[in-house]
């Protein structure tokens, strides 16, 4: 019979109330408020006690440069849409860094804008950032968002 592998994880989840904007075709929509739920995977080592507090510390003290602020002023946002993705894929990066300095591994980020919309990243260990594309994601995102605008006045104008 083979050995039985353990870890240890933490699953938290905090809250950011910000305010942003997007432009579609070249037109800046409204700024509007969101509650974003990001819900972060930790692991840590097996042996080893981490309290809670360990990790949500530096956590909270991240988020809290965006806590109340319209993300479109703050880097990279001032010049990287903030759309879910983005931002997610930006905090990703980030938050790696943090719960790494406090010795845990995150491993997954869950970002949530609303309860039945979430955008999630697994992160392997071995996992290099250089992946995550922030400065091509604006046309990425501004096509997506076109072809979805299309389809909708496609099916008002057909009405």
């Amino acid at each position: 019979m083979s050995e039985l592998t353990m870890t240890r994880e933490y699953r938290l989840k905090f809250y950011l109330n910000a305010r942003h904007y997007i432009i579609i075709g070249g037109t800046k929509g409204e700024v509007h408020p969101h509650t974003w739920e990001f819900a972060l995977r930790i692991k840590f080592g097996k042996d080893e006690f981490a309290p809670f507090s360990t990790f949500e510390k530096g956590v909270e003290d991240f988020f809290n440069t965006y806590q109340n602020q319209v993300m479109n002023d703050i880097p990279p946002f001032d010049s990287v849409t903030p759309t879910l993705e983005n931002i997610a894929d930006y905090f990703a990066k980030e938050l790696y860094e943090v719960i790494d300095n406090v010795g845990g591994r995150l491993v997954r980020l869950e970002a949530a804008e609303t309860p039945t919309r979430s955008y999630m990243l697994n992160l392997e260990e071995d996992h290099e950032f250089s992946g995550i594309a922030v400065a091509e994601s604006p046309k990425r995102v501004t096509q997506v968002i076109d072809a979805v605008l299309d389809e909708a006045i496609g099916k008002i104008n057909e009405k």
